[in-house]
């Protein structure tokens, strides 16, 4: 027997225990969560879309070639706008997906029981059609 000092943390013990193969989904939440989210994005962040996106595409004019400094300072400069115009524009187009996965999987466990069992192959489909890759399941886990 493991002396209690030895058993580590007590919310830590079951580990390894629990069956993540099922998830309870609250469908009323979710549908909520979906609406909310693709509101957010179509009123909060669409309206800037366009504003920061031509921020984005202004390209600082060439320094002289002599200017080796300046001339390497721009190119990393260019890099980090052209990541950062990708992120603006897949941030709504990401979280619009996920808002569309979170309504697609709640619209088929609606009728069910307030508390619906879906299976992690189910979430897993609703956002592959919606485009966003999720995280690897393991075999035990579908």
């Amino acid at each position: 027997m493991i002396p209690e000092e030895d058993r580590g943390p007590a919310w830590l013990r079951d580990y390894g225990t629990t069956d993540f193969g099922a998830i309870e989904a609250d469908i009323r939440a979710m549908e909520e969560f979906a609406a909310r989210l693709a509101a957010n994005v179509k009123d909060s962040y669409a309206p800037h879309l366009s504003t920061v996106s031509e921020s984005m595409l202004t390209r600082l004019p060439s320094p002289p070639g002599e200017f080796v400094e300046l001339l390497s300072f721009l190119t990393a400069h260019n890099e980090a706008q052209d990541v950062t115009h990708q992120n603006v524009y897949n941030y709504a187009n990401g979280t619009q997906g996920f808002a569309s996965a979170a309504a697609d999987i709640s619209s088929r466990y609606r009728g069910s029981d307030a508390f619906a069992e879906a299976q992690v192959a189910d979430v897993k489909k609703a956002f592959d059609k919606a485009g966003i890759p999720a995280p690897p399941v393991a075999e035990g886990d579908l």
